[in-house]
């Protein structure tokens, strides 16, 4: 049985995976160049924009957005700015929220279909 929910909390789901996954993608291009001379790591952003949707009950029509911005982390004197055990721990901290939210999605997922299939 294939369906599709769509509805707040589908919404929130959705935008946190989504913010989730761009901020790995963006973790693992600061990793690869963390010997790179004048490169700048980036972070992402995607809780502000999600928890005020949330906040404003407007989940489901606004556009929840991730933003890239760079890390504040000090320059070296290559120009580069990676730290690399802050990334590290920024990937191990990004990969559990990923669980979790995939977690969550399978679990609404179980729980829809129990629901409509003791109807």
């Amino acid at each position: 049985m294939s369906f599709a929910i769509s509805d707040a909390v589908s919404h929130v789901l959705n935008s946190a995976l989504d913010g989730v996954s761009l901020r790995q993608n963006v973790i693992a291009d600061n990793i690869a160049n963390v010997d790179t001379p004048g490169f700048r790591a980036s972070s992402v952003d995607f809780e502000t924009s999600l928890r005020s949707a949330i906040a404003t009950g407007d989940i489901e029509t606004s556009q929840t957005t991730a933003t890239e911005m760079p890390t504040d982390t000090p320059i070296g004197a290559n120009g580069n700015n990676v730290d690399l055990r802050k990334e590290t721990l920024a990937a191990m901290q990004s990969q559990f929220q990923y669980q979790m939210m995939s977690r969550a999605v399978s679990d609404r997922h179980n729980l829809l279909r129990a629901s409509l299939s003791s109807q």
